[in-house]
């Protein structure tokens, strides 16, 4: 039991952040209809980008520990709001409406660009963050085994939690949720009812973008590190999730994708830690291909 309970409490971050990815693909999924790598390498970015000044705060500003973390998370999620902007105007959107099945390798081009310029940026050396917000406190002594959460494991979910609580508002009940809701439905009837279609998708890419950058500043403050196997990892995974399901709804797509991660965890702390990635990615395309063939019989 005690040992069931703290897999609950480990799981937590990596579920939020799979469900904040996941809300934030669909956003643009449910305009573009087309599968896009681009957010996990806007994860990688922003979570590079953010170790890397945050070091650079440190060492070269001699700011304090809080404060060189605060001004790399503000500098990462500039640096990834604008290449999210600029990714999405200048390359995926033109893209998506002249050639839209060249996406997924543009996509995985512009993910090796974003890593060599970071990996050039910090001279091939691998950095990490200092732990923060790592102290252990006992919730439960279970037999002998310690149940303990830190204030890092309690602080990414619940921001999470409130994101996402935030955004399915906002798209519920605001003039923009139903704006994206007409154009995720029928973007020629929107635009005879006067909704720009080509700003509503630019706005949904930039709150893609901004997802991606939160989720990749919280992996690098909770696991110290970032490279872009991961990104390319969370983003297939995420990928993978949404394609199972409903794809254009972002609530949806969440939920599963947290419930993908409790799953990822446990496998890993009761079966096999080893072999977690290659039965998680077989499981998804074992419930992608069953799933999708139900949809269409």
């Amino acid at each position: 039991m005690a040992f069931c309970l703290q897999q609950l409490i480990n799981a937590a971050p990596i579920s939020a952040l799979y469900a904040l990815l996941a809300f934030g693909y669909s956003i643009s999924f449910a305009l573009t209809r087309r599968p896009d790598f681009t957010m996990g390498a806007l994860f990688a970015f922003t979570g590079q980008i953010f170790i890397f000044f945050t070091g650079f705060g440190w060492t070269a500003l001699w700011l304090t520990y809080p404060a060189a973390l605060g001004f790399g998370a503000t500098v990462a999620l500039i640096y990834g709001l604008l290449a999210g902007g600029v990714i999405g105007w200048k390359i995926t959107g033109p893209l998506q409406a002249h050639a839209p099945t060249s996406v997924i390798p543009v996509s995985l081009a512009l993910m090796i660009v974003l890593m060599e310029l970071v990996r050039i940026a910090a001279d091939s050396r691998d950095l990490w963050l200092s732990p923060f917000l790592n102290h252990r406190s006992i919730l439960w002594d279970g037999g002998g085994f310690p149940v303990s959460v830190t204030l890092i494991q309690v602080i990414e979910p619940a921001f999470t939690a409130v994101l996402l609580a935030a955004g399915a508002l906002y798209l519920s009940n605001s003039a923009g949720g139903r704006a994206w809701r007409a154009v995720a439905d029928d973007p020629f009837a929107a635009e005879l009812m006067g909704i720009n279609a080509r700003n509503v998708v630019v706005v949904a890419g930039l709150a893609t973008a901004v997802a991606a950058a939160i989720a990749g500043l919280f992996a690098s403050a909770y696991y110290g590190s970032m490279d872009f196997g991961s990104g390319l990892m969370f983003g297939l995974k995420v990928v993978m999730i949404a394609a199972i399901g409903e794809q254009t709804s972002p609530g949806h797509c969440a939920t599963g994708a947290f419930l993908f991660g409790l799953a990822e965890t446990f496998f890993g702390a009761y079966i096999s830690f080893e072999w977690r990635d290659l039965a998680m990615m077989a499981l998804l395309v074992l419930l992608a291909v069953t799933l999708r063939r139900e949809s269409r019989s």
